[in-house]
């Protein structure tokens, strides 16, 4: 079972959460969506909300969901499901049905979709989307050592709007 919890009450390590657990972002509905794995993010506040920032590069098939739609999940899991987050991270949903091979649950979350082994899902509402430019690097090194097909990531800063935690 999941509750409803406000967001501010959450206490998280978010270098840890995101950085070294890694979050599931999905988008899309219960018939039709896709999963990415994300080690790149944060949580903060920006025009009066708590927002989530995502970065997604632009040949992932999430992105498409993510573009059509006003709403995404950033799900968050237990070490057990690691490998299903791993494939998730690795595999396009282009090629296979990733719920099938990993055995996650979609399950509506408010306006979006996540899946029933997650331990916390945040349902976000898009806010802000922009490519990341080459000519904004202060360190030019980041585009050596990170887009070396010059693919850069887009942001997309979303508002939190709800969030869930498993009891």
């Amino acid at each position: 079972m999941f509750e409803k919890i406000d967001i501010k009450d959450l206490a998280i390590k978010p270098f840890e959460l995101i950085g070294d657990q890694w979050m599931l972002i999905t988008a899309g509905s219960l018939k039709s969506h896709n999963m990415m794995t994300a080690s790149w993010g944060g949580v903060g506040v920006m025009w009066f909300n708590p927002v989530l920032t995502i970065y997604v590069r632009p040949q992932r098939y999430t992105k498409e969901f993510l573009d059509n739609s006003n709403y995404f999940t950033a799900s968050f899991y237990d070490s057990q499901f690691k490998s299903a987050l791993q494939l998730c991270g690795t595999k396009s949903g282009r090629e296979i049905d990733k719920s099938k091979a990993t055995g996650l649950v979609p399950k509506k979350f408010g306006k979006s979709v996540a899946f029933e082994q997650a331990k916390l899902v945040m349902v976000c509402e898009k806010q802000y989307v922009q490519q990341i430019s080459p000519d904004c690097f202060i360190d030019s090194k980041i585009i050596d050592t990170a887009y070396k097909n010059s693919d850069f990531h887009f942001m997309y800063i979303a508002k939190i709007v709800e969030s869930y935690r498993k009891n």
